[in-house]
């Protein structure tokens, strides 16, 4: 088997992606299968491969929130099939403890498998027209590209009904956001929770928060994103309003139990630990660049702060969870969602560095509905 197919390939830490042809030289062995990409997502992570210090392997494709339609199988073992309608999320091995124990998100090999090259088997079989190696796989999925070639284990199931092409996000930023609320916090009625950043990741757990019934505060430095918090469940909260923890306090009469921040800053950080009540958790997703400083006092009264890795999910049961939610009107995760198509992919990244997007989803040619 060699399939020509079109993807969007970084070749530089300094470039933008270039749409070109590839070529995959053999099918999927056991254990994997050839997806036909419907829809993917555009991530932060994605684009702060150029900041990776040369880490993440180049020239690649990338793409790690991909869905689509199962073409081809590498045996009767993958538990998929032909026509399958399929979700992509994150690579994991398996067979560490983290895995056994049902914590993917934390396998020993995470940063090997999702970050820096994937999964080495037939590594020289992705390739560029001119024949050059590309990466391995990026997120065991490399899906900015008409096709993807995936461990099996990190692809999930879908109901054919829903529009798959819109389900890509599914499987990182809305599954981290969601399931930080849902998994990591257990969030139910009559919680208090509060969001620092109001992107994919903090809206998707407005979201999941308001599902749970909880009482839920978003704060955010752009109007338009306050706005959809606020449609979605939220109190919007200015992230420059004077005394913001003790703002916070006062909404969540005496402190949010929960908080969750996906900015990464270390002011940011420091009001969301003073605006939590006693016993409170914050957890954090966003990869911090700089030592974090806790002021005095901020982590007093039984506090306490955690990272959060994928929203601590089994993609396989929090994906179908959350697509159970939408179809019941509770996760309207498609109202964050603009396509594109994927020859305009540096179009979809100038509109998401500009926040002009929330989410952007790239669809290849012939793709979706």
């Amino acid at each position: 088997m060699t399939l020509r197919f079109a993807a969007a390939v970084l070749r530089s830490y300094e470039s933008r992606f270039a749409v070109e042809e590839v070529i995959l030289k053999a099918g999927p062995v056991e254990g994997e299968v050839l997806v036909r990409i419907a829809g993917c997502g555009m991530c932060r992570t994605d684009l702060a491969v150029r900041s990776s210090a040369g880490r993440s392997p180049l020239p690649a494709v990338l793409g790690h929130e991909g869905a689509g339609v199962v073409v081809e199988t590498g045996g009767p073992h993958t538990g998929l099939s032909t026509g399958d309608h399929v979700v992509l999320s994150f690579d994991s091995c398996g067979r560490c403890g983290n895995c056994l124990g049902g914590a993917p998100a934390y396998c020993d090999s995470f940063a090997a498998l999702n970050l820096f090259g994937g999964r080495e088997e037939k590594a020289a079989r992705f390739t560029d027209a001119a024949g050059g190696a590309l990466a391995p796989r990026w997120f065991g999925q490399s899906s900015f590209a008409e096709y993807a070639l995936v461990p099996a284990r990190n692809a999930v199931r879908v109901d054919p009904a829903l529009p798959v092409e819109l389900l890509g996000p599914l499987g990182c930023g809305f599954l981290t956001g969601a399931g930080t609320v849902l998994n990591s916090f257990g969030i139910g009625p009559g919680d208090t929770f509060a969001v620092f950043g109001a992107g994919a990741v903090g809206l998707a757990a407005v979201m999941a928060a308001t599902a749970a019934g909880a009482m839920t505060v978003a704060v955010e430095r752009h109007p338009e994103r306050l706005a959809l918090a606020e449609r979605f469940g939220a109190i919007p909260l200015h992230a420059t309003s004077a005394d913001l923890p003790d703002r916070v306090r006062r909404l969540t009469d005496g402190g949010a139990r929960y908080a969750l921040d996906t900015t990464g800053s270390a002011p940011l950080i420091n009001d969301a630990l003073r605006a939590l009540r006693p016993t409170g958790h914050l957890g954090l997703v966003a990869r911090l660049h700089a030592t974090l400083a806790i002021e005095p006092g901020a982590l007093d009264r039984g506090r306490r702060i955690s990272h959060v890795c994928e929203g601590d999910a089994v993609p396989g049961l929090l994906i179908p969870r959350l697509t159970g939610l939408w179809r019941a009107g509770r996760f309207p995760f498609d109202e964050l969602i603009r396509t594109y198509p994927l020859v305009d992919i540096d179009e979809a990244e100038r509109d998401f560095d500009a926040g002009r997007v929330v989410k952007p989803v790239l669809v290849p040619e012939g793709s979706g509905r």
